[in-house]
């Protein structure tokens, strides 16, 4: 099964079409690789997904095409779940506004 789909059926990402994004932003690992929309998943895999500051690291206990609401949570056991701080950047504080300042505020082109 596709990793996309999974996260879709498995209902650890509402839609399909956002599943596929977040894996072409890097945002999830399948066995600790950064994995495309279209990876293979198997019953074993660890995957993990990134959440704005949260992690997901689940296991595939189970793959089926379209489970019932009630049995969506069945197809996997959660490892690991944790907050994430994302400390700013030094230089992107202290430089990064006044560097871009001067790009976007340019107004002399003529």
């Amino acid at each position: 099964m596709r990793l996309d789909k999974f996260l879709k059926v498995s209902r650890l990402v509402k839609r399909r079409t956002v599943a596929k994004e977040m894996c072409d932003a890097g945002r999830v690992t399948l066995n600790g690789r950064i994995a495309k929309a279209a990876s293979e998943v198997a019953v074993g895999d660890v995957v993990s997904i990134r959440y704005g500051s949260r992690l997901v690291e689940v296991r595939v206990d189970e793959l089926s095409d379209n489970p019932r609401k009630e049995s969506a949570a069945s197809l996997y056991s959660v490892i690991r779940e944790e907050r994430l701080t994302q400390p700013v950047d030094a230089d992107e504080g202290e430089q990064g506004g006044a560097g871009q300042a001067g790009t976007f505020g340019h107004t002399d082109m003529a």
